[in-house]
């Protein structure tokens, strides 16, 4: 199938303000890109891309002053599946894990297991290993956060989803993440396009927020936000967490004026439009049940040109500067 996607994101600031984003499809998805995907700029300003640690394209402007928009619209081709679902992967020992996805055991900036450790494997440690404890996760998180974008916080943890029971997409990942990292399975935040495709049209668009886990060698997709098999997932960014992925990074104030996003399935004339699957069919198969634990108190366009990684530690910003979080998906 074919999707069209992109976006439309403007910002208001008031000067000279250093930007940088993190917008343009994953490399490992450029074969599939059909149209270009151009990233325009109004007013036109100079933009340079680099790859950063994560292997994730960045795109960095000086915005002149005043209002920019930022937007694209391009189109991309999918395979038309559901998630991938591997029911015997098998959970590695950490002994055994390849050097490259130790730091996704790591706690960090969101995902802050050295709180929720304890509770993770009071939830969790009689599931069985691999994918049925993932999906476990998944099933937990699914229920005990109730979606709320009006309640989206750029502040709130992991842990503070645990206890709040409320969030929008980015906290379910959170919280998902972090409980399988204190299971000591590698686990890693995504950020990307997920049209309504196979499943009810619930607007507005937005980016979706979902993540992925280290099982047999490979890793594969989860979503504890929507817990079921999805179609045409098109990653942009991945990372530790929200912090790795942010849509866009201000050095300055920018204030968010406008936020577009669209993904369409592309309908041939004559085809019919991809059925929403029967929900049996989208589940996952079932996993042992966890009771539930009670929280706890409390216009220039860029086309993308893409450099080799360099040998870097992630960027950390320098004092006074501003990170702007990813606007929380109001639907993922």
């Amino acid at each position: 199938m074919k999707i069209r996607t992109g976006y439309a994101i403007s910002y208001d600031t008031y000067g000279p303000t250093p930007m940088m984003f993190l917008l343009s499809v994953h490399p490992s998805r450029h074969s599939d890109i059909v149209t270009p995907e151009v990233m325009t700029f109004d007013p036109p300003v100079e933009a340079k891309q680099h790859l950063d640690p994560f292997g994730n394209i960045c795109t960095r402007i000086l915005a002149p002053g005043g209002r920019i928009t930022v937007s694209t619209d391009f189109v991309i081709s999918d395979s038309g599946e559901l998630d991938v679902v591997v029911p015997d992967a098998r959970q590695h020992p950490v002994q055994d894990l390849p050097d490259e996805v130790m730091p996704f055991l790591l706690g960090s900036r969101y995902c802050d297991t050295d709180r929720l450790s304890d509770i993770a494997w009071s939830l969790f440690g009689s599931t069985p290993e691999g994918w049925a404890r993932v999906q476990a996760v998944c099933d937990f998180v699914h229920t005990h956060i109730k979606f709320n974008y009006q309640e989206a916080d750029a502040t709130r943890t992991a842990f503070d989803a645990y206890s709040q029971q409320r969030g929008v997409c980015r906290d379910y990942a959170h919280l998902a993440v972090a409980f399988c990292r204190c299971l000591n399975i590698p686990a890693r935040y995504c950020t990307g396009y997920l049209g309504d495709i196979g499943v009810p049209v619930v607007p507005p668009p937005d980016f979706s927020a979902w993540f992925e886990v280290y099982l047999d060698d490979r890793w594969y997709t989860f979503d504890a936000r929507n817990n079921r098999r999805r179609i045409g997932r098109i990653v942009i960014a991945r990372g530790r967490d929200a912090t790795d992925v942010a849509i866009s990074t201000s050095f300055s104030t920018a204030l968010l004026a406008k936020f577009d996003v669209h993904t369409d399935e592309v309908v041939e004339p004559g085809a019919a439009k991809t059925p929403v699957p029967e929900q049996a069919a989208a589940k996952p198969p079932a996993t042992p049940s966890v009771a539930a634990k009670p929280p706890a108190p409390e216009s220039a366009a860029v086309k993308a040109t893409v450099p080799e990684p360099a040998a870097a530690k992630p960027a950390v910003a320098e004092p006074g500067a501003t990170k702007a979080v990813a606007p929380a998906a109001r639907v993922a």
